[in-house]
């Protein structure tokens, strides 16, 4: 019995272990969490589920207190946890992934760009003279976990090169949507705050890493939780904290274990996707469908992000990579064809995470922008998903580009 039972624990603890290191783990937790979501906020138990997100968390002592709802709480100081974790990809493919091998960095960075601005203008077409322009940057995000989750449910078909090639674009394309955040999305800047934040991060990035040579991650948080507040106090989100102390973590020696960048990555990994991540989903896609959510659908908010999603950026990303390839600028990935470019293009319009992020930024909580935005953003980001699963997995292996 005894025996039985270590081998039982011995069974999970491996599968356990071999579903973390899936490339498919946080599309699937992602794809039911917003289905669990969507059916409890349509059900009978809606209110109960909808007041949990609105339940008010914080600390309380004498005089002071700090307080706000548990959805803000997710969105403002979680949500710094995963552009940390952001932050350090971004780092960690620069300087030794795949951003680092010499002619690789231009090709991603011309789909990402491309695949931005495309989807921006065809939102803009559609809410030119709309009171839901300021929504715009909505479709020019790309989530990594999920468009990466996709292609590797596809397995061996997938050429290693196109992998790296979406992994890059992607990472770039949230670099790309933090600057979007911080220059576009900040209502009223404190600049008392702002100027204490900037001494924070100098701090970290001069004193900590340059002089000091400090390598435990740790002395870094420390700092971040306090480069956290004042980004709060200073108009601008604070999200933008996570990704500043990542830019300050050394990477150290990459081929050892002892890297700091390398070590904190790992440690992020298990609460960034099996609990922040999901939450994030939990909370920001319980969304009441209503008789007349198809109207929303149907508005030139909504249109805007399904067809700068669905449309936008695969014509952004397929056609910048591919013209600046017959210019003779870079090199397509190895042993790709045209239809798995073609997939990993609509693949790249799946926006979910990033772009429910920019919405709540976008529009006003409580508006019917917001409540049509989210919406649109998982019509979008489905189709995307679907379509470009089904070119990759369809498409013939041999025949390059």
């Amino acid at each position: 019995m005894i025996k039985r039972t270590a081998t039982l624990k011995s069974k999970i603890k491996l599968n356990w272990n071999s579903f973390k290191k899936r490339d498919d783990t946080t599309g699937i937790l992602l794809i039911a969490c917003t289905i669990f979501s969507l059916i409890m906020a349509n059900s009978a138990y809606s209110q109960v589920y909808l007041q949990v997100w609105e339940t008010t968390i914080g600390f309380f002592g004498g005089s002071y207190h700090a307080e706000m709802h548990f959805s803000h709480f997710i969105n403002d100081a979680l949500m710094t946890i995963f552009f940390l974790n952001v932050g350090l990809e971004i780092k960690d493919e620069w300087l030794a992934g795949s951003l680092a091998i010499p002619g690789s960095k231009l090709r991603p960075f011309l789909a990402a760009g491309f695949g931005m601005l495309f989807p921006g203008m065809i939102y803009t077409a559609f809410n030119l003279s709309s009171s839901a322009s300021s929504g715009w940057a909505i479709p020019t995000a790309t989530d990594i976990a999920f468009s990466v989750g996709v292609l590797g449910l596809l397995g061996k078909r997938v050429p290693e090169s196109l992998k790296i090639f979406l992994l890059a674009l992607a990472v770039i394309d949230d670099l790309g949507a933090i600057i979007v955040i911080a220059a576009f999305y900040t209502n009223e800047l404190h600049f008392g705050y702002l100027l204490l934040a900037g001494a924070c991060f100098l701090f970290m990035a001069l004193v900590l890493n340059w002089i000091l040579d400090i390598k435990s991650p740790f002395v870094y948080i420390s700092c971040g939780v306090l480069l956290w507040y004042f980004l709060l106090k200073s108009g601008i989100h604070p999200t933008i904290g996570g990704v500043c102390t990542a830019l300050c973590i050394p990477v150290g020696d990459v081929n050892s274990n002892s890297s700091p960048l390398r070590t904190l990555k790992a440690a992020l990994h298990v609460p960034v996707t099996f609990i922040i991540i999901p939450l994030f989903a939990l909370t920001n896609t319980a969304l009441v469908l209503e008789g007349s959510f198809s109207t929303g659908l149907a508005s030139s908010c909504g249109l805007g992000i399904i067809f700068g999603l669905f449309l936008g950026k695969p014509i952004g990303i397929v056609l910048s990579t591919w013209l600046a390839a017959k210019a003779g600028w870079i090199r397509l990935p190895e042993n790709t064809n045209l239809q798995q470019l073609i997939g990993v293009g609509f693949l790249g319009g799946i926006g979910f995470t990033m772009s429910i992020f920019v919405s709540m930024l976008a529009f006003d909580a409580g508006s019917d922008y917001l409540v049509d935005s989210r919406l649109a953003v998982l019509t979008g980001s489905l189709f995307s998903a679907i379509t470009g699963y089904l070119l990759i997995r369809f498409a013939p292996y041999k025949e390059l580009l």
